[in-house]
């Protein structure tokens, strides 16, 4: 699940979904956009020897827009869901299959409603004035190339990055490599890629 490269370590360990995500080294992680193996949704999530990690549940299993993130004995990790008449594209997501407002962890919207570029705005649920943010993402998600930063600053906690790996290459060409730094909860990193990937797919059915 680790690469031989240095990244940084969080200055303090970076919590949003559970303690047990948050590991002391660098996670690679293999987003895999048309998974056959799975038998529900198409979105899956792999280590680098190609073991499901996550997978989400496609529109179809879903209502009203309502989403869940399973682990890989498919015990649901977090509900997400677009918040209805919200002009920035908002995104909820809840802790387990709740989608109660005292279960919310965090909101996801996009930073303007006109991007050339991604540029996506994340609040935890305690942060109710939302002046500034606690975790920002930005770039290019059509050439996945994107980094997750911890708030309004420069100091990134996980990048996407296209995969060269002979693994990779056998899954297709339709997925891409997310490096989460170390003491940062892959499952929120992976979470964060799944609005990420719904916000632009939308986009482009738009």
């Amino acid at each position: 699940m680790t690469t031989g490269a240095s990244y940084p370590a969080a200055a303090s360990p970076v919590v949003v979904v559970a303690p047990h995500f948050c590991v002391g080294h660098p996670v690679d992680l293999t987003i895999v956009r048309k998974l056959m193996t799975l038998s529900e949704g198409t979105f899956g999530v792999t280590d680098v020897d190609g073991n499901i990690m996550f997978k989400a549940q496609g529109k179809i299993f879903s209502l009203h827009d309502r989403r869940v993130l399973l682990d890989a004995a498919g015990t649901p990790v977090i509900t997400y869901k677009q918040k209805l008449m919200s002009a920035h594209r908002r995104w909820e997501v809840f802790r387990g299959e709740s989608s109660d407002e005292k279960d919310m962890l965090f909101s996801v919207r996009k930073s303007s409603l006109f991007q050339m570029k991604t540029k996506l705005d994340v609040f935890m649920a305690s942060n109710t004035s939302e002046d500034v943010c606690d975790f920002g993402i930005e770039g290019n998600w059509f050439e996945s190339k994107c980094a997750i930063y911890a708030g309004n600053s420069n100091n990134i906690i996980a990048q996407m990055h296209r995969n060269h790996s002979s693994k990779s290459i056998l899954l297709g060409k339709d997925n891409f490599g997310v490096t989460v730094y170390p003491n940062v909860d892959y499952a929120f990193i992976v979470s964060l890629v799944v609005i990420l990937e719904e916000i632009n797919t939308d986009r482009n059915e738009s």
